[in-house]
């Protein structure tokens, strides 16, 4: 069960701490079946909330995610690596979005059947961390409409208490289906505070799809109590979550590792495929 994938997340972060920055950790437990265990969990967590989509997780998928979850990885890496994952949760965001039959000709003059968008989008990306994901949604959404939502948190609050300091959205939100972007969902008191603005915009909760990166059970659940009709599409759900508030095992500050602007700038090891 959930307590299960717990302890096998947490096995592996304990492994991670206790190396030295450049030390690859070699010996793993025989019956460590890693991979087996996430997947259940992930499919307790999907059993549980029909509207989350979680990537589905094989060896090159559980491979990006160590990658930038090593406290050793380099910026550059971590960018790379985080920009894959972002690129693949895009497009299975946008498969979920409706479609209607249509019929081109190719070349050869001959009828393809097939489907065209039907849904115009919007990208909002509550800053910073969200911003990350911004390119990645370009990349497949040719002139696709970006708005910004800032939501700061009270550092000094236990609970991480958020409010909203700036939002700039298109004038025609209300007709368009938003892609919130945001990499962590911890809580969820930022992503709730986001979607409560796109409400007030004239964007109805089934036109929302909550874009993310890592999720905690924490922050699922309080988005699905407050916004049912919404949709998740993540790539990995974490157990754990600290005093803090950070999720555990989770991969440290996004924000502050993409773009570079956390205290210690330590990361030096590369991950190629030569």
């Amino acid at each position: 069960g959930a307590g299960a994938a717990g302890c096998v997340a947490y096995t592996g972060a304990s492994a991670v701490a206790d190396t030295k920055e450049d030390e690859v950790v070699t010996t793993v437990p025989e019956c460590f079946d890693c991979l087996g265990s996430y997947i259940k969990y992930h499919e307790e967590i999907s059993a549980q909330y029909p509207n989350i989509d979680i990537l589905p997780l094989n060896s090159q998928a559980l491979a990006l995610h160590t990658i930038i979850r090593d406290k050793g990885t380099s910026r550059d890496d971590f960018v790379f690596y985080s920009n894959r994952i972002i690129r693949l949760l895009i497009e299975q965001a946008l498969s979920k979005l409706p479609f209607v039959p249509t019929v081109v000709m190719t070349p050869c003059d001959v009828p393809f059947y097939g489907f065209e968008f039907r849904e115009r989008v919007v990208g909002v990306s509550i800053m910073r961390a969200g911003d990350s994901m911004v390119a990645g949604l370009r990349s497949v959404a040719k002139g696709v409409r970006i708005g910004k939502i800032l939501i700061q948190r009270d550092e000094d609050d236990l609970e991480k208490k958020a409010h909203m300091s700036y939002k700039k959205l298109p004038g025609d939100i209300s007709r368009r289906h938003v892609l919130l972007l945001d990499p962590m969902l911890a809580t969820g008191g930022s992503a709730c505070l986001a979607i409560d603005a796109l409400i007030k915009a004239g964007v109805s909760e089934e036109r929302i799809t909550f874009v993310n990166v890592v999720a905690n059970p924490e922050g699922i659940e309080r988005l699905f109590r407050e916004h049912p009709k919404i949709t998740i599409v993540t790539s990995f759900v974490d157990p754990g979550m600290n005093e803090m508030k950070y999720i555990l095992p989770g991969l440290g500050d996004f924000g502050d590792r993409y773009f570079g602007t956390e205290e210690d700038q330590h990361g030096r090891r590369t991950y190629t495929y030569h």
